[in-house]
């Protein structure tokens, strides 16, 4: 066991399970919130630190990489590594008194927790399909498609994923199913993610779902109302918007910024806010811990049920997965987690996790609804969890989107050499010759990337030239519940292979160096 001497309250143990970089990054963020460190104390350097503890500089510069990213530390050129202000914004208003005006019937259908002053708003953007129509020349098997939110299903093992079903398949079905989901694989799903999230779960809390959409369904049935409003993020979850919105619920678009959701412009009345605070969709924000710590208070205060949607967490490429917002405060967030992200999104699992008495009241309400989880599929997860295959599933196909990412970001931003600009985007958008200027969105963690375009540049256009190259890219409109903030297109690799990802970026590099 190693302590710094320096009175920095780190202490290694090199014989606990647990990593070391992971056991600096969780001593460090503990000494914030217990307040023996504080916003701008300035902590020492990866290389000082490693000398004093005896550790390869690599494992600290791992720890502050995970703290970083999670908000808690912050850099200063030239100066070094400091404690971030971590002090929750709470909104100067009474969040009650807004609640108390929603139940007596005063609030705006209309209000939306987006800023008024978000200028943003660009009326007039047509909406895209979500398919491009139109494929020039190109067959079918010659697109190279983009399309997000789709896993690489070819990608799972073969071997593996036949002895699962085969284990499935030894099972005959149950008299009639539990509606909590088989109990062994609650138990095992509990100690999944206790294992690779850090929840402190237990069986208990676990109910099996069909997936993400299937968990909000059932929640929006039980806590809503009809004409309750729930909260979305603003660009956010088509799917789940229209999950709620089936719900008779009154869908109020809350805005997200680089970080994720703003939690000090949430209204008051809101009776469920559903939020992806790991890897914010489509946007792919990072939520820090001083919004985080907000975003619980805010729940607090006004009663409302945050649901966590932990997209994309096992797909990071700069550091670890980070924390689950769920582990901040189990008893005002339900936590919603998938294995279609990671095997194939035609799979239908999940689970939701949540106080035992609220999984009662889910469970009770399913038979009613006539809700039911296969029981194969069940099984058939269990046996990818006990073997130890869905893990090692999702760590080899961490790195295959790695390097999908890798190719598409490169490709877009160091293009080859072009000779002169390309006639058929001239004709399509008109002529120019300067370069234009885009930026990559949330290429640090999933399965795609936004590319944020200038203000007024055509991206139903950018569709359409990219789709007669081959190329099948996708609007961000749609993401949308009002008019469109941002001219953006979103682009998948999950489901392109490494090749198709490479020719798409090739194609598209082209007619992202000239103006329309």
């Amino acid at each position: 066991m190693t302590t710094l001497p320096s009175g920095l309250p780190v202490v290694i143990d090199r014989t606990a399970p647990a990593p070391l970089a992971v056991q600096i990054s969780a001593q460090l963020r503990a000494a914030v919130t217990g307040g023996v460190l504080h916003a701008g104390d300035r902590l020492p350097s990866s290389r000082d630190l490693a000398a004093s503890l005896g550790l390869s500089r690599t494992v600290v510069t791992n720890a502050y990489a995970r703290l970083f990213a999670e908000g808690w530390l912050e850099g200063r050129h030239g100066s070094g590594t400091y404690v971030a202000d971590v002090t929750p914004a709470i909104p100067d208003r009474d969040l009650g008194a807004d609640r108390g005006s929603s139940a007596a019937g005063q609030s705006d259908p209309q209000r939306s927790c987006v800023s008024r002053d978000s200028a943003a708003l660009r009326p007039g953007v047509a909406r895209e399909p979500v398919v491009p129509a139109v494929y020039g020349g190109s067959s079918p098997g010659e697109i190279a498609d983009l399309q997000p939110g789709i896993s690489w299903a070819e990608g799972i093992e073969p071997a593996a994923w036949r002895r699962a079903w085969r284990q499935a398949g030894a099972h005959l079905p149950s008299r009639w199913p539990d509606p909590y989901g088989l109990p062994e694989l609650r138990q095992e799903i509990a100690a999944y993610l206790r294992r690779s999230r850090g929840l402190a779960v237990t069986p208990a809390h676990v109910l099996i779902t069909q997936g993400v959409s299937s968990g909000l369904a059932l929640l929006a049935d039980a806590l809503l109302t009809p004409g309750g409003q729930a909260g979305l993020e603003e660009p956010g979850y088509p799917t789940g918007r229209e999950v709620l919105r089936r719900a008779g619920a009154r869908v109020v678009p809350c805005r997200v910024d680089a970080h994720g959701i703003v939690p000090e412009e949430l209204p008051g009345d809101l009776t469920l806010l559903y939020t992806t605070p790991a890897h914010q969709y489509p946007l792919g924000g990072r939520l820090p811990v001083s919004r985080r710590q907000a975003l619980i208070a805010w729940a607090r205060a006004t009663g409302a049920v945050i649901v966590e949607d932990d997209y994309d967490s096992e797909f990071r490429y700069d550091v670890g997965p980070l924390p689950a917002l769920h582990s901040m405060d189990p008893d005002v967030i339900v936590y919603l987690g998938t294995a279609s992200k990671v095997l194939a999104t035609a799979f239908g699992a999940g689970w939701l996790v949540a106080p035992p008495e609220l999984v009662d009241r889910l469970a009770a309400l399913r038979p009613r609804l006539g809700v039911r989880i296969p029981e194969p599929v069940q099984h058939a997860v269990l046996a990818l969890l006990r073997s130890g295959d869905l893990e090692r599933h999702i760590r080899k196909m961490r790195l295959e989107y790695a390097r999908r990412r890798a190719a598409l970001v490169e490709g877009l931003t160091h293009p080859g050499p072009q000779v002169g600009p390309d006639p058929a985007w001239m004709d399509a958008v008109g002529a120019g010759g300067d370069r234009v200027p885009f930026r990559l969105l949330g290429d640090t963690a999933g399965m795609h990337v936004v590319l944020e375009l200038p203000d007024g540049y055509p991206a139903a256009r950018l569709v359409a030239a990219a789709a007669e190259r081959g190329v099948a890219v996708y609007s961000l409109d749609r993401y949308f519940a009002g008019p469109p903030a941002m001219s953006a297109l979103i682009l998948g690799y999950g489901t392109a292979t490494l090749s198709q990802v490479r020719r798409a970026a090739a194609a598209l590099a082209p007619l992202l160096t000239r103006l329309p």
